[in-house]
């Protein structure tokens, strides 16, 4: 799966996004909360994306199982539609 970083998606700049996957990790620190993440998160979806956050802490000390919860959310998806996607992009 291919993800860039720092995507701007409408008036946010997502930490990782997977457009073929229509798919966004957020890493999220200290200055994060529902008041904020809330509201962007439910755009981002209405935008058609999957979200998923992580705080910071879990990302450096517990990396297997922040992969591994992203692996599960990838397989669960639905196939993704090959009209949206590049060449070489996916690869099951």
């Amino acid at each position: 799966m291919r993800f860039n970083r720092q995507v701007p998606i409408g008036p946010y700049i997502c930490d990782f996004v997977s457009k073929s996957l229509r798919f966004i990790i957020e890493v999220d620190g200290g200055q994060h909360s529902p008041d904020v993440d809330t509201p962007r998160t439910a755009y981002l979806e209405r935008e058609g994306y999957r979200v998923l956050r992580f705080w910071n802490n879990d990302v450096l000390s517990k990396l297997d199982g922040v992969i591994s919860r992203i692996t599960d959310e990838i397989a669960n998806m639905p196939s993704p539609d090959p009209s949206r996607m590049r060449e070489g992009s996916f690869k099951p």
